[in-house]
């Protein structure tokens, strides 16, 4: 299998000097989610990046190439605040309040927040629970939900053997916890596991001869493709990182036929347009997880 390029930027899998401790570091906290909106009746891409050091909080919101936000860690202290940005096809404000959110084990809210994204007097985003002071703050009069699409997230996981993460692999789905289990020290034979809520999917054995492959499994019945690349844990920096993406595809029919709806040379986060066509060819969720070895 080719390498395949995540979805945010990165030219591909095996990230240049990305094996280092400091780039370790400044990934640990650092999660970015992918929403799928509608502006003025075209499809839009709005991503949100949450981060964590020892500055504060941080927060990024960008929409396709219209305009980009970023509220650095030093300048959160207040937690709350608003942008208004004027773009050539209407005019987009950016409102958001942390002041009484509380987290988790990494950079995200979990809850007590909002963040709202409204274009032209309509929301088109809103994140949180305090949905109220969110349509008072943004001055819109209507509250209604926003039929924003949550597609995509990356994030930085980190362990010794295991490595774990949360996901929600559909709209209103469970969330489950998913593990990956993969020991590559004093191993004449590692082999790679991955377990869903505790039962496993996937095995794969003789992993240095496939350090890098795909394979389909089900959750909520529905088919999850799993794509891994663990060169750097076998072949390269011991502290470097591995990556696993699992893309979920609604279309049963390419499932049954052995057929693989994602193409994962072409989905590259510059291409926004690709990723958006690639839902309408069933393509549902991504997730990208990028395992960090601790030593």
């Amino acid at each position: 299998m080719r390498d395949f390029p995540s979805c945010f930027g990165e030219n591909g899998v095996q990230v240049a000097d990305s094996s280092s401790s400091s780039a370790a570091k400044a990934s640990q906290n650092l999660v970015t989610c992918v929403y799928q909106c509608k502006l003025q009746g075209r499809s839009r891409l709005i991503t949100v990046t949450w981060t964590k050091n020892l500055m504060g909080q941080g927060l990024g919101v960008s929409i396709d190439d219209l305009c980009k936000v970023d509220i650095k860690p030093w300048l959160f202290s207040k937690r709350k605040g608003s942008k208004n940005l004027d773009v050539d096809s209407g005019k987009v404000d950016i409102c958001w309040d942390l002041s009484n959110a509380r987290f988790g084990s990494g950079p995200e809210p979990v809850e007590g927040f909002y963040l709202a994204v409204a274009f032209d007097r309509e929301m088109v985003l809103l994140l949180g629970d305090l949905k109220k002071e969110a349509y008072k703050k943004t001055g819109i009069k209507t509250p209604l939900d926003s039929d924003a699409v949550f597609i995509a997230r990356r994030e930085h996981i980190f362990g010794k053997k295991f490595y774990g993460a949360k996901a929600q692999f559909c709209d209103k789905g469970l969330i489950h916890d998913v593990v990956i289990e993969c020991n590559t020290v004093d191993l004449k034979d590692p082999h790679l596991v991955i377990r869903i809520d505790s039962k496993t999917v996937m095995q794969v054995k003789r992993l240095k001869w496939k350090f890098r492959g795909n394979h389909t499994i089900l959750v909520d019945g529905l088919p999850v493709q799993v794509f891994w690349d663990v060169h750097n844990w076998l072949f390269g920096n011991a502290t470097g990182n591995s990556v696993f993406m699992f893309q979920t595809c609604v279309s049963s029919e390419k499932s049954r036929t052995g057929q693989s709806a994602f193409d994962p040379s072409v989905l590259t986060w510059s291409c926004s347009q690709k990723l958006r066509d690639h839902q309408v060819q069933g393509l549902g969720f991504s997730l990208i997880l990028y395992a960090w070895k601790q030593e």
